[in-house]
């Protein structure tokens, strides 16, 4: 899940279209840490795992009071982290009920799914799963569902063309643009079905890690977000380096560190 923290990151000062859309920016320099989808994706994943070790995995409801549960909690410790209106009043109020939104919180923090299943038809409906908690909205599930299994094929040898067809035949995304298409008129907008397509040509057209972050904050718009699922998608294809690694971990406290360090034992 490093790909995916690192991308929230480095893409944070750039959010709400404040950077200017270049791929030439320094990484760590302007007191860069991580926001809410980092704290969402570390209580998906810390949910996920103790789902698994208690021989849950397979029952929805189950699983998914888990999950509702580990969001609480991290949501709390972590109170002001950049949550989304309707998601940080889901949070104050401790609602247990979804509320039909199609935003890409679902996909921002799926990326442990894609990481912790043996088949796909699993790595979907456990994506599906956590989509629903909260973003039980179709398009809501099918960011989750998407950038889960663009995960999980990365991570087991896929090629970029044989992802790309994949997302395009299960899940109508358009993929046919490219970045230098989509970079003038993009603008900051939360929504999955205009941040996920985004993500993932920009992972399809960048070079090695580094290049697809470069590539996803040069889009602009929901830059922490975008870029967090790119990350999550990069670093299944092709790693992250050991220097980026370090720079995570040094923005990360001990708790979420901690969790991250049990997904890297799973993986």
């Amino acid at each position: 899940m490093y790909g995916a923290i690192l991308g929230d990151i480095i893409g944070s000062p750039y959010e709400f279209d404040r950077g200017n859309k270049t791929k030439d920016f320094p990484f760590f320099d302007k007191g860069e840490t991580f926001t809410d989808d980092s704290v969402m994706t570390i209580a998906v994943a810390e949910a996920l795992m103790q789902a698994i070790a208690d021989g849950v995995i397979d029952n929805e409801a189950a699983t998914k009071d888990l999950i509702i549960d580990s969001m609480h909690k991290w949501g709390h410790r972590y109170p002001d982290a950049g949550y989304g209106g309707r998601f940080y009043f889901w949070l104050r109020d401790n609602s247990r009920e979804p509320y039909n939104s199609f935003g890409n919180g679902s996909a921002m923090r799926v990326a442990a799914v894609g990481w912790l299943f043996d088949d796909l038809d699993t790595t979907r409906k456990v994506a599906r799963w956590t989509s629903e908690v909260t973003h039980n909205h179709p398009e809501g599930v099918k960011g989750a569902e998407a950038t889960a299994s663009a995960i999980f094929l990365a991570r087991t040898g896929s090629s970029k063309e044989e992802i790309k067809d994949y997302i395009i035949s299960e899940f109508g995304y358009d993929l046919g643009r490219t970045c230098d298409e989509i970079r003038p008129n993009y603008y900051h907008v939360e929504s999955c079905q205009e941040t996920v397509p985004e993500a993932i040509t920009a992972f399809l057209e960048g070079n090695d890690f580094e290049d697809v972050i470069r590539t996803a904050v040069s889009l602009g718009g929901d830059c922490d977000t975008l870029t967090c699922i790119a990350g999550s998608i990069a670093e299944a294809y092709c790693g992250v380096p050991d220097a980026l690694k370090k720079e995570c971990e040094d923005r990360l406290p001990m708790s979420m560190l901690a969790v991250l360090r049990m997904m890297v034992v799973l993986q």
